[in-house]
């Protein structure tokens, strides 16, 4: 599974230096990340990606209350092959008609993005797995609604949050699921009490074991109170230790 970063994680730095923050994460050691609000900064974004030899195979972009075309050239301008719809509020996920009329809303926006090459998805928060939907999760309940060819981005610190255990989550939905949120931290609400991967409460080992197939791991934070990059660090180098005992020892 290959590695990025949730360029969310650093916006206040995005907010003062772009190209120099996408410079510093790959020196960090990041060679993906992943966007969002895309279309507004296409082509500075596409320049400081280019001159950081960084690529970002997913990007996240409000696809149910958008230009759907306009994010979607975006996309193709910056190399992203699937572009992720990354919320909704809880509000939707409480009763099956709406989710229903949810999902029919993707599954039109994937045909468009099929149309410009693009692979469309969602990204779960916990309201998604709180909500119990006819005996299963909000967000299992969507999955079975979906086209075959939408897929999801599991954030698996919100999964936890939202009372399931992610590795069994992944699991369940098997190969629906393209891309992970990678975090850590007490399992609550607290955004700022996240903390680098193996530092926290979840078990980071059994999700990255459970997502073995999965294309890429996003690391994020929604908030730090430590030196953000130093935290993003220490995460890329528990994640590349557990690769290279799983790997017998090898890159």
């Amino acid at each position: 599974m290959a590695y990025s970063v949730q360029l969310y994680t650093v916006r206040n730095a995005i907010a003062e230096d772009l190209p120099g923050t996408i410079r510093r994460l790959a020196e960090i050691g990041f060679t993906h990340v992943e966007p969002y609000n895309f279309a507004a900064r296409a082509d500075e974004l596409a320049a400081a990606l280019a001159d950081s030899g960084v690529t970002a195979p997913t990007g996240h972009a409000p696809l149910l209350s958008t230009d759907q075309d306009q994010v979607f050239a975006a996309a193709k301008r910056l190399g992203i092959g699937t572009v992720i719809d990354p919320y909704l509020p809880a509000e939707h996920w409480q009763d099956a008609e709406t989710i229903r009329g949810t999902a029919a809303r993707l599954n039109a926006a994937a045909k468009k993005g099929a149309q410009h090459g693009i692979r469309v998805g969602y990204h779960n928060h916990y309201w998604e797995l709180s909500s119990k939907i006819e005996g299963t999760t909000a967000l299992e309940f969507f999955a079975g609604l979906l086209d075959p060819e939408v897929v999801l981005e599991v954030d698996t610190y919100w999964a936890a949050v939202g009372g399931e255990d992610p590795a069994a989550l992944l699991e369940r939905l098997g190969k629906r699921v393209v891309a992970i949120h990678i975090k850590d931290g007490p399992i609550s609400t607290d955004v700022r009490a996240q903390l680098p991967a193996g530092q926290g409460a979840i078990d980071v080992r059994s999700v990255i074991a459970a997502a073995e197939d999965i294309e890429v791991g996003i690391v994020e934070f929604d908030d730090y109170a430590g030196d953000i990059f130093e935290g993003l660090a220490s995460a890329l180098r528990y994640l590349e230790a557990g690769d290279t005992v799983s790997d017998g020892g090898t890159r």
